[in-house]
């Protein structure tokens, strides 16, 4: 079984978003930050699990059970309910249900922010790298 923690945040200013993901796997823990492309946070959520999704399918772990966990509603539910209102959404729905469908077992989980202080933390140091970049050049 392998879980997940991830979370995105954004700079509304610089319209910049990073990405964190903790990975818990055989009794060790890998940290990823992600460079996301997203201008606002929801958008950001939705691209950091399509980023996880792809990381985990290039491991190999197609056919482990593993556990996402978020603490976006809008994520955990319009997996659930495999819609969503937004268009912007939609398109990282569509691409996200069609990956999921390459696993043998595969939760998306909705967390509260208290739990996902990990993700958080990693998710912020990759959103100021890229600020940290963008006021450089």
């Amino acid at each position: 079984m392998i879980k997940i923690y991830i979370d995105a945040a954004t700079n509304q200013k610089y319209h910049l978003s990073g990405g964190g993901m903790i990975i818990l796997k055989n009794q060790q823990q890998i940290q990823i930050h992600q460079e996301l492309k997203a201008k606002t946070n929801n958008e950001a959520e939705f691209e950091m699990l399509y980023q996880t999704l792809v990381y985990i399918k290039s491991q190999n772990w197609c056919n482990e059970t593993i556990f996402i966990y978020t603490d976006s509603r809008i994520v955990a539910q319009s997996i659930e309910k495999k819609y969503v209102k937004d268009v912007v959404f939609d398109c990282y729905l569509q691409k996200i249900l069609l990956l999921m469908d390459d696993f043998i077992l595969l939760f998306v989980e909705w967390k509260p922010e208290s739990s996902n202080k990990g993700a958080d933390k990693i998710a912020k140091q990759a959103l100021q790298k890229r600020l940290k970049e963008k006021l450089i050049n």
